[in-house]
């Protein structure tokens, strides 16, 4: 078992501590955030799976891209590929809609 810790600078005055956990066949990631708290969606963790380094403060930005190789074949990856993929299509359907709606405005005028 081995852990990684981030500390992540977000909307409280002080950083949120976020955990990463690899044990033999899973990944486990805690964060002292509201959401993370509730066992909820975060974003520091999930931005932490990405590589993105958005919000850390601490000295250990470089370890976001062990996370990355830790998620390989875990559970964790499946879902994370899950979430990313129905992101990328519901920003493809908000962005359908936007023109739709711009069509409809137009047809509306005199």
């Amino acid at each position: 078992m081995e852990t990684i810790k981030f500390l992540v600078q977000g909307s409280a005055k002080e950083p949120y501590e976020v955990e990463f956990i690899k044990r033999e066949k899973n990944l486990s990631a805690k964060c002292t955030c509201v959401a993370g708290e509730n066992g909820t969606y975060c974003k520091h963790r999930f931005n932490i799976m990405n590589g993105l380094t958005i919000g850390v403060v601490s000295q250990n930005k470089s370890d976001t891209e062990k996370i990355k190789a830790w998620l390989s074949g875990t559970d964790v990856e499946m879902a994370l590929i899950d979430v990313t993929e129905k992101e990328e299509k519901f920003e493809k359907a908000k962005q359908s809609l936007a023109i739709a709606k711009k069509r409809l405005a137009k047809a509306m005028r005199d």
